[in-house]
């Protein structure tokens, strides 16, 4: 079973940056694409960013490309989302996830997710 468990999440006001951090239990980790995900109060959860398995591509909703960056460390099994410039409709529960492929897009499905720690920008 995998486990995966963020932490960074805080709250900012507008302009301001956050790092959320993700570790993932398995062994197995280098071989998955990851990625991460927000839900605001009332709203569907959606995707934000992912990084394929080797850390060399990656894919970002249109909402935060150039202020977020996605990173990962394969040997200590870490997920990063640098986020920068932020604003009042970024807040949400973030959540890292493990696809069950090995592309940026995690448009094969998610295995594994985490419990979100929560992201509030106030203006």
């Amino acid at each position: 079973q995998v486990q995966l468990v963020e932490s960074g999440g805080g709250s900012v006001q507008a302009g301001g940056s956050l790092r959320l951090s993700c570790v993932a239990s398995s062994g197995t980790f280098s071989i998955y694409a990851m990625g991460w995900f927000r839900q605001a109060p009332g709203k569907e959860r959606e995707f934000v960013a992912g990084i394929d398995w080797s850390g060399g591509s990656t894919y970002y909703v249109d909402s935060v490309k150039g202020r977020f960056t996605i990173s990962r460390d394969n040997a200590k099994n870490m997920v990063y989302l640098q986020m920068n410039s932020l604003k009042p409709e970024d807040t949400a529960v973030y959540s890292c996830a493990r696809a069950t492929g090995r592309g940026a897009t995690m448009s094969g499905g998610i295995g594994y997710w985490g419990q979100g720690t929560q992201v509030t920008v106030s203006s």
